[in-house]
């Protein structure tokens, strides 16, 4: 794959991390959350949509020709979003500090880095 499509694609990635973990922030704080957060306070059904969003983006990723290792490793991040985001009460807080799909930006970038290092 190009080094573009690489890009573009690991934009598309971050945009949707940024939206779903990090795109709102509490006033007069540096404390941020996204939709993630917000969505899985609604029982069952956000926590759904949360787990549709980290399916997406794992499904993009994978095009990328990552190892199976670095790919598990962002699916499990993923499952532990949902598995312990889908508690009552506690998940929500969960959900505010795990922030599963930043964390998957980070392996990616590592992994991207390790595929292509700089010349």
């Amino acid at each position: 794959m190009s080094d573009s499509r690489v890009a573009s694609r690991l934009a598309r990635v971050e945009r949707i991390a940024a939206f779903m973990d990090d795109g709102m922030r509490v006033p007069g704080t540096n404390i941020r959350f996204g939709w993630d957060s917000v969505i899985g306070l609604i029982p069952g059904v956000g926590d759904l949509v949360g787990l549709g969003a980290s399916a997406y983006l794992l499904w993009e990723v994978r095009k990328l020709g990552i190892r199976k290792r670095t790919y598990v490793k962002m699916l499990a991040n993923a499952g532990i979003d949902f598995c312990f985001g889908a508690l009552p009460v506690a998940g929500d807080l969960f959900d505010f500090y795990w922030k599963s799909h930043r964390r998957n930006v980070r392996v990616l970038r590592a992994e991207l880095t390790r595929l292509r290092p700089s010349s």
